[in-house]
């Protein structure tokens, strides 16, 4: 049995093609009446719109391109979220294309995104530096989310206030007594803005000398061997403050393997709040960085472009915010702990 037409719609609504396509199209320029019929019509005979002609019709695919760093990342769940809702609302769906599948196809798989005529591309996380991306944010919307990088005309950024949440935590750690202090730090722009906000907080009081930055990467290996390094070195730090969640996993393994008890011989605080940092086991001091806000921000953003591809680029920064768990207290030399 062949599944119900456009046509066969109009004809039980008694109503012209070109009506029902109104009808299905949320147009206001129809009678409630004759939606009322069409959409029985509808209902009685289960018809389901084709979306490759409805895309034919409308010049448009309802489809957003969301090209990822690495999906790997746990923080991308929510940030993803917020982005899925706040398109579906909008009648628009997610292509998914891992930026490390990329990488070790050697292609740039914005490229495709291209060539199925997506309505809009947002990138998240920190991408290297890409034509195609360059490109692409030339010929179609599109933003940046959960990074600052890279700065392109016509092209918004929605992220988080990285430098003022990297403040946070260091003002965290100084708070509860912590004067050795080391950050092991990410990459790229982001990166460099929470290095940024920790060295500053550090110089403001009077920690200048005693801040230690230990450069590592976005992998929980990465955390692990900058925190041997951290802790197999004259003056080890009494508290780390890391990069991202995961990279704070791999520090807190390499703590415990050299039989250091957290919090109590060491105190650490993560970034992002992944639901790794909300597992009972770790239960990781961290930064909010309020992941699912910028994910319908940089929707709302794209959705905005979308409408108007010509105005001025925006930058919107989330504020973010400190979650103190069970892996920050004062240090055991503070006099403040019992």
């Amino acid at each position: 049995m062949r599944p119900p037409t456009i046509r066969d719609v109009a004809e039980r609504a008694g109503v012209s093609k070109s009506l029902v396509s109104l009808v299905l199209r949320g147009s206001d320029q129809v009678r409630p009446e004759k939606r009322q019929a069409v959409l029985a019509a509808v209902e009685e005979l289960g018809y389901r719109p084709n979306a490759a002609a409805r895309s034919l019709s409308e010049r448009r695919t309802r489809t957003v391109g969301v090209l990822l760093n690495d999906m790997r990342n746990p923080w991308f769940v929510e940030l993803l979220d917020g982005l899925g809702s706040r398109l579906h609302d909008s009648g628009l769906h997610m292509l998914l294309a891992d930026g490390r599948l990329n990488r070790r196809l050697g292609e740039d798989l914005t490229h495709t995104f291209t060539e199925l005529r997506v309505d809009g591309l947002i990138a998240v996380g920190t991408l290297p530096p890409s034509p195609a991306l360059r490109t692409a944010a030339g010929q179609i919307p599109t933003v940046v989310a959960g990074a600052r990088e890279p700065v392109l005309p016509r092209m918004d950024i929605v992220a988080g206030d990285d430098e003022h949440g990297a403040r946070l935590a260091t003002e965290h750690l100084i708070g509860l007594g912590h004067q050795r202090v080391a950050h092991i730090a990410g990459q790229g722009v982001v990166g460099e803005l929470r290095r940024r906000g920790f060295e500053a907080v550090m110089r403001e009081h009077g920690l200048a000398d005693t801040a230690i930055v230990e450069q590592g990467d976005l992998t929980e290996e990465g955390g692990y061997r900058a925190m041997v390094r951290l802790l197999g070195a004259a003056g080890r730090p009494t508290a780390v403050f890391a990069f991202n969640d995961i990279a704070g996993v791999g520090a807190l393994s390499a703590a415990e393997e050299l039989g250091l008890q957290v919090p109590r011989d060491l105190s650490l605080v993560g970034y992002d709040n992944t639901y790794l940092s909300r597992l009972r086991h770790l239960w990781l001091t961290t930064v909010d960085n309020a992941s699912h806000d910028v994910g319908r921000r940089a929707a709302q953003c794209l959705l905005d472009r979308i409408t108007a591809p010509d105005r001025p680029s925006e930058t919107v920064l989330v504020t973010p915010a400190l979650k103190a768990r069970g892996t920050t207290a004062p240090p055991v030399t503070s006099g403040r702990r019992p």
